[in-house]
């Protein structure tokens, strides 16, 4: 690209896709009030034509090979003043295991003060394999997890292997969605589309509200019985009948 682009002070669009340039010059972020996010093109994205991508800090728009092009802008989690998606998981789920502890935590004590299952020791065992059943309902008898209910290290073994793997495999899927557009490895649609005979680019993706409405409504038909069952069982764990080990 001519090395005289960044003298350019009134410069208000400037868009370079399709050109196979492999290097230009550091511009600063132009204004994108009149043009908004077809403001600054090239070709930035993934995958590319040559070995690298083209780095651009200051594009608005990055677009690959196939044409398809993605706004580069900041995603709603950093936004938020978090670096990326892979933070947001990492704040949420400390968060929730805080919560979850936080909530057993006061339950036990309200239990204790008002000395919820004072019993003697035969009622005691009697309640506490109630529970126990109770817990492996709850938690689905055919579910591996169930494994944590029993006092078997094999067992423990086995349900703490399985759920290093599906956190591997959630790591695996959160680190493909950040939005790095000159990373190959990224799972990112570009949806947008910036033609050659025009100066406005447009998103061709088939997302609507109404489409977002019903993923939610199933979403939660289809975990609505797990996070009750899963509130129930906090409630059960800090009950004072149970050890510090059971409740664990």
């Amino acid at each position: 690209a001519p090395e005289g682009l960044a003298e350019m002070k009134g410069l208000q669009l400037l868009q370079l896709q399709s050109n196979r340039i492999t290097k230009i010059p550091i511009i600063p972020r132009l204004d994108d009030i009149i043009h908004g996010q077809s403001t600054f093109v090239t070709d930035c994205g993934v995958p590319s034509a040559f070995d690298n991508a083209l780095e651009c800090d200051n594009c608005t728009m990055c677009c690959n090979i196939n044409e398809g092009c993605h706004p580069q802008t900041k995603t709603k989690v950093q936004k938020l003043g978090l670096k990326g998606y892979g933070s947001a998981a990492a704040a949420l789920s400390i968060c929730f295991i805080a919560f979850c502890c936080m909530t057993a935590f006061l339950l036990y004590i309200t239990a204790r003060c008002r000395n919820i299952g004072n019993t003697g020791t035969s009622e005691m065992m009697t309640s506490i394999k109630k529970v126990d059943m109770y817990a492996l309902s709850k938690i689905g008898k055919d579910s591996v997890y169930s494994y944590f209910v029993t006092d078997k290290v094999f067992g423990w073994f086995i349900a703490s292997a399985t759920l290093v793997i599906q956190v591997g495999l959630l790591v695996s899927f959160i680190l493909a969605s950040e939005a790095d557009l000159q990373n190959d490895n990224t799972d990112i649609q570009f949806t947008w589309h910036c033609p050659r005979d025009t100066d406005v680019c447009y998103n061709r993706t088939d997302l609507t509200n109404l489409g977002w409405f019903f993923f939610c409504v199933l979403m939660i038909a289809f975990l609505s019985k797990d996070m009750i069952n899963g509130s129930k069982l906090i409630y059960h764990s800090a009950k004072i009948t149970h050890s510090f080990k059971s409740r664990i």
